[in-house]
């Protein structure tokens, strides 16, 4: 069992034994230790772990996971120093100045982040969006534009095609009134990279002042992206992606000229990156509590990233991860969402395949029961299931799904060729 595990069950154990002796110990706490103790169990070494092929979170490394039960408290020296390297290791890794641009963290999800950009850097009076998009996570903008009561436009194209360079020149062509364009690097509803740098050019040369917004949560850390070339103004992502950190932080990298424009933007208080920025740049503190554990196994995240070869080489371990998929999936017989045109290598989508005995419950709970978890489909013109590619996942655990995706379509008598 795992030492700190074991240490805190026998500092419970010990303290419900004390309070027994001294006085009757409440029903509720007897019970409460029971499930407590038969909780844990659950995190014995001999448990097997789960494999997440999934959008996120992913799987860990068991340092990451373990450099996270360090604790700190969140004005302590060390971890003030933490964030103040945390931000800088960011700034490399997106391959920009240090002087030109910045990270701000901020506690939640990715979408917080995504919400924070559009708080901090669409004016409250003027500020107008062009938001592209091509799935399920595009259509998120809108949905935190409508919330906001921030106009835009919704520019839709087909779920298995990129986003249309041209149209987008025409749309900005006819319409300057936009503060605003903001499209997703790639599109995990369905795999799709979607041209970004080649957007950010036309963006920028029809409306100079138009900020360029750049939603990077699953291509980050794995997914070549030139900030400069593709004159990128915001760009998130999240601590548990290609990076490969746990749960509990997202951030933005902001080119400074722009996110010192958007003072008084922000209708959040706890997501106005301005603010946030401002603080962090003045005491090296968050200005309300951070994810400690969250960013000290994050550190240790980039660490291994570093060690790994940074971008190459961790893009290079998730495109081994999808060959093997790809072909194993192919040999099977299921069909791809995307043709062959896409190049993407984060996340697969596949059909449902035509077999009166295919069930997706029943397929997912036998792979589950095994210890590999897929994830629903999330494209809306078809039935599909995904695999992601990404996350602490090397080629042998890609061979391992594959072997148990054949036993299991051999228990429920699927035949796909």
């Amino acid at each position: 069992m795992n030492k700190v595990i074991c240490n805190s069950l026998r500092s419970y154990v010990a303290f419900t034994k004390f309070q027994h002796k001294s006085c009757q110990v409440p029903n509720f706490l007897t019970v409460s230790k029971m499930s407590y103790v038969n909780h844990q169990k659950c995190y014995t070494k001999d448990a097997p772990e789960k494999k997440l092929f999934t959008p996120g979170p992913l799987s860990t490394s068991p340092t990451v996971r373990q450099a996270a039960f360090t604790e700190y408290g969140s004005r302590d020296v060390a971890f003030i120093a933490a964030i103040k390297t945390l931000r800088s290791k960011l700034v490399e890794i997106a391959e920009v100045s240090k002087d030109e641009f910045t990270c701000v963290p901020i506690q939640g999800s990715g979408t917080f982040a995504v919400e924070a950009v559009f708080q901090t850097a669409v004016p409250r009076q003027g500020g107008k969006v062009l938001i592209l998009q091509n799935g399920a996570y595009g259509k998120r903008l809108a949905k935190i534009c409508d919330v906001m009561s921030v106009p835009y436009q919704l520019e839709s194209f087909s779920e298995d095609s990129k986003v249309d360079v041209n149209r987008v020149a025409d749309i900005l062509s006819k319409d300057k009134s936009f503060t605003m364009t903001s499209i997703v690097h790639c599109e995990t509803s369905s795999g799709v990279i979607n041209p970004v740098e080649d957007v950010g050019k036309v963006v920028k040369q029809i409306i100079p002042d138009c900020i360029f917004f750049v939603d990077a949560m699953s291509s980050f850390g794995a997914v070549p992206l030139d900030m400069l070339n593709g004159n990128i103004d915001f760009l998130v992502s999240s601590a548990n992606k290609c990076l490969q950190g746990i749960p509990g932080f997202s951030y933005a990298i902001a080119k400074k000229s722009v996110l010192m424009n958007c003072n008084g933007n922000s209708r959040s208080l706890s997501l106005d990156l301005f603010d946030q920025y401002d603080n962090l740049e003045k005491t090296n503190q968050f200005r309300f509590t951070p994810p400690t554990h969250t960013m000290l196994a994050f550190l240790q995240a980039v660490k291994e990233f570093e060690e790994e070869g940074g971008v190459s080489g961790r893009g290079d371990r998730y495109k081994k991860n999808r060959n093997i998929l790809r072909e194993g999936m192919k040999d099977f017989g299921f069909e791809e969402f995307l043709d062959s045109s896409h190049e993407g290598y984060i996340i697969t989508s596949y059909k449902y395949p035509q077999d009166l005995n295919w069930n997706f419950t029943t397929f997912y709970s036998k792979l589950n029961d095994r210890g590999y978890v897929i994830y629903p489909g999330k494209v809306l013109n078809a039935d599909c299931f995904r695999i992601g590619s990404i996350g602490h996942l090397y080629p042998e655990d890609m061979k391992g799904l594959l072997s148990a995706i054949k036993q299991v379509l051999q228990e429920m008598n699927i035949k796909l060729r």
